[in-house]
């Protein structure tokens, strides 16, 4: 299979924006959190800087990893055959999945303040969600309608799957929480239909954009201005309209939801156009990044939590705090990916083999 490493980066990038996007958290009026910083309530909303940078982030980190994943997905069958691809996603996802449930998630839900310290708490505290490790179910419920869908006889050749893109709208619709992008997973291990649908229309198209052939060559390099620059304030301002007219009226939704999706495909487009242009070809340090983002997503929550419980009360600066937590999650991760993951069977569970480096050689 040809590597793609323009995309290799950029879901590693989403990978990593996502521990970003936690770390500042306990920097916003989020009441869910579990921590949260007093500097927060003595700050308004429309000033707080962490809470613009979380919604930016969330309006599109998951999107563009889906529409990501759909394409090596259909990469993966394309190259190999279903067959392969149902060993490939339960052996790198599956696995995972299934390790963490009893590790990973336990001590999330655990620092989060969900009570419960016994072994069987351990053992079923999935029951109470998969926490950030929410998004590899659905990877495989998706990869998983994509078989039944080529076993069916479906093809991804038709220009109608096009029409993807504006039936996005329809999932968004039904979303509860009002604020930019999806809702959030919840505790809620079975999927919610319009949740599942509103990843499965980037999924799917991720697919068709692979066996089209397509490339994002035009016009990207706009599409990031225009989203983050028009659409992202437009659609703040029609998710709470009353905050501006004095009332919410009912053209208010069906124009907060045609933002948001417009935001959500403009930077799905513009980054895949950003990244062509900037790691098309291969970069070992780069190349190094994306690989290891897969560990330090999977393990970051619980020390990003556990961060935030130690930094909340120190006398300094918010801006000090979000910046040593992000340096000291990322750092830590990547030395115990070094030296205790990436040549190991955790590594080729996760990335597949990798060869150490011999002198005068780059490893694989």
């Amino acid at each position: 299979m040809t590597r793609h490493h323009d995309l290799d980066a950029l879901r590693g990038t989403a990978m990593l924006l996502g521990i970003v996007l936690h770390a500042a958290m306990f920097l916003t009026p989020y009441s869910l959190w579990p921590v949260q910083d007093r500097w927060v309530a003595t700050t308004a909303p429309g000033q707080n800087p962490y809470l613009h940078l979380v919604m930016t982030i969330h309006g599109f980190r998951m999107p563009v990893f889906f529409l990501i994943s759909g394409f090596f997905t259909a990469m993966l069958w394309r190259s190999h055959g279903l067959g392969h691809l149902a060993r490939h996603r339960l052996k790198r996802i599956g696995l995972p999945l299934l390790v963490c449930m009893v590790t990973i998630v336990p001590a999330t839900n655990w620092l989060g303040g969900r009570s419960g310290s016994d072994p069987l708490y351990w053992l079923l505290s999935w029951l109470d969600g998969l926490a950030h490790l929410w998004f590899l179910w659905y990877l495989l419920l998706l990869a998983a309608a994509l078989a039944v869908f080529v076993r069916l006889g479906g093809a991804f050749r038709s220009r109608l799957w096009w029409c993807l893109i504006p039936l996005t709208a329809l999932p968004q619709l039904f979303m509860q929480e009002g604020g930019m992008g999806a809702d959030g997973p919840g505790g809620r291990v079975l999927p919610p239909p319009e949740l599942l649908g509103y990843y499965a229309t980037f999924f799917f198209f991720g697919a068709f954009f692979f066996q089209r052939g397509f490339r994002v060559r035009r016009w990207w390099a706009a599409s990031v201005p225009v989203a983050l620059i028009l659409l992202y304030p437009a659609a703040l301002a029609t998710l709470r309209p009353e905050l501006v007219l004095g009332t919410k009226p009912a053209w208010a939704l069906p124009l907060a939801v045609l933002l948001q999706i417009s935001y959500s495909w403009l930077m799905c487009f513009g980054l895949m156009g950003l990244f062509r242009w900037i790691a098309g070809r291969e970069r070992g340090w780069v190349r190094y990044l994306s690989d290891s983002s897969y560990w330090l997503y999977i393990c970051h929550l619980p020390l990003v939590l556990l961060g935030q419980i130690l930094l909340v009360d120190w006398p300094v600066s918010v801006h000090l705090k979000f910046m040593m937590l992000c340096g000291a999650v990322i750092a830590i991760l990547l030395i115990t990916y070094q030296f205790g993951v990436r040549h190991t069977p955790v590594g080729t569970a996760l990335n597949g083999p990798r060869t150490r480096r011999a002198r005068g050689t780059v490893a694989g």
